[in-house]
């Protein structure tokens, strides 16, 4: 079976509203294993890099102070076709786009509120655990009996 990670975050919102158990729980129910998890309250530099590709936009100052104004949780998760799954459990950037149903669709209301963060692609993926993670590989390996109830 090909596998691949993402890189989920639960932004201070997230946190601080106790969803962190809630999301956990869709990906788990969808079927990915975690392999990495840490709560971080993140450095205004460590965010500014996270979010490098965004500095040129107006809403980038007020993006970083709020993402350092709290813990978010970082997490890895695995399995087949994550990246662009993972974004769909997550629903539209804009909540009020989001579909019910998605953590987003379900939880967020405004765009600068909307509870968590994936990646876009396996590259960025690669790129942002690094960044939250360290360049070695942060994951832990493990094989999970349902596995064989989840994958063909």
């Amino acid at each position: 079976m090909a596998t691949e990670q993402t890189y989920i975050m639960i932004k201070p919102d997230g946190v601080q509203r106790g969803l962190t158990g809630e999301i956990i729980g869709r990906f788990e129910r969808r079927g990915y294993k975690l392999v990495a998890m840490k709560l971080v309250h993140a450095s205004q530099e460590h965010l500014e890099k996270h979010y490098a590709d965004l500095k040129g936009k107006p809403f980038f100052p007020g993006l970083v102070k709020y993402m350092a104004s709290g813990p978010v949780v970082a997490m890895v998760w695995e399995g087949k076709d994550v990246v662009k799954q993972g974004r769909a459990l997550l629903g539209a950037t804009n909540p009020l786009a989001s579909a019910p149903g998605t953590i987003r669709g379900d939880f967020a209301i405004d765009v600068g509120r909307n509870i968590c963060h994936g990646s876009d692609a396996v590259e960025s993926a690669k790129k942002e655990i690094a960044l939250w993670f360290g360049e070695q590989n942060p994951t832990i390996n493990y094989t999970r009996a349902v596995d064989t109830w989840v994958y063909e």
